[in-house]
């Protein structure tokens, strides 16, 4: 059985620690002893909360080699790239950059000068093996599914641990992209604005933040799973519009989403988490229902604005 405290006191490193996850990936670390080392292309915040800062692009190579020559890391969870799931031409090579370079180059160095295991999240954009025709939807899907490609050859070819973790589409509290669709609507819906959004059809899975921490934590410590594609996930689809109206709900408002008011983006996947394989791998499965998960979600947001509000006016008091 998986036990946190196997964490205390091994050196831990997260890359992209100052994104949605990795704050709240790095606190859970810590709070189980391990010795975290976070990285990021823009630094850390003020409050460190005993978890060590520092800048880097791990698409250059000798950042990777310096940092990770430092740290000797007993385990890595490489969150660092470029989270858009846009379709623009320009996201190509930032993209490219920050996903597959950033990986290519940890591999390497990690495999050189050893590691006890490397999670390496996955997008559950990339295209669905089981298809004749395998075609990447965006560039990030694309950046993504040849990260995974590469993983597996540097498993197979030179026994790297690295650990694939399929990420279903997570939310919660915490600092995420404000065009993202669940940031977006719900300050939206409490400003008071009508979300503009595409149809809304689309089937999604949804996993809260908590859940996707807890799933990569059970990956880091679970026995004989190295070089294996691991699902994080519910094991339950909801639409788009579903998920809108709870907000709504929630929000308690009577604004009114403007669903069709966007076209919808072409070659949208649809998918489920195999939570049966997750659970036979890891001995792990989600606690945080949809509500409780929504709930907080925007008990954070509605927080977040009430102090944006009362900063504003004591600046003009």
């Amino acid at each position: 059985m998986v036990k946190f405290n196997q964490f205390f006191g091994q050196k831990i490193l997260v890359t992209g620690a100052s994104g949605f996850i990795g704050p709240h990936l790095c606190r859970k670390l810590s709070k189980y002893g391990a010795d975290v080392f976070a990285t990021s292309r823009t630094g850390g915040p003020a409050d460190n909360n005993h978890i060590r800062w520092s800048r880097g692009d791990f698409s250059d190579l000798p950042t990777v080699r310096t940092v990770l020559n430092d740290i000797k890391p007993d385990v890595i969870f490489h969150l660092a790239g470029h989270a858009a799931g846009g379709r623009e031409l320009e996201l190509v090579l930032p993209t490219y950059h920050s996903n597959l370079t950033t990986t290519v180059n940890l591999l390497s160095v990690a495999t050189e000068i050893g590691c006890g295991r490397i999670i390496l999240p996955a997008s559950m954009e990339e295209p669905d093996a089981s298809k004749l025709e395998m075609i990447p939807s965006s560039p990030y899907a694309a950046g993504k599914w040849a990260s995974s490609a590469y993983a597996r050859m540097f498993h197979k070819l030179y026994n790297t641990p690295v650990v694939i973790l399929r990420v279903f589409m997570t939310y919660g509290p915490g600092k995420q992209n404000p065009h993202k669709l669940l940031p977006y609507v719900i300050t939206s819906l409490l400003k008071g604005q009508a979300p503009k959004l595409g149809s809304g059809e689309r089937q999604i899975d949804w996993i809260y933040v908590d859940d996707v921490i807890g799933g990569m934590l059970f990956a880091a410590l679970a026995s004989d799973v190295e070089g294996a594609t691991i699902d994080l996930g519910s094991g339950a689809t909801l639409s788009i519009q579903m998920i809108v109206k709870h907000l709504v709900n929630l929000v308690d408002s009577n604004v009114k989403p403007l669903f069709g008011d966007i076209p919808d983006r072409p070659m949208e996947q649809v998918r489920m988490a195999n939570t049966a394989d997750t659970y036979g791998k890891l001995g792990w499965k989600p606690q945080t229902s949809l509500e409780i998960g929504l709930r907080k979600t925007v008990d954070w947001y509605r927080k977040q604005l009430n102090i944006g509000k009362n900063a504003h006016s004591r600046y003009h008091d």
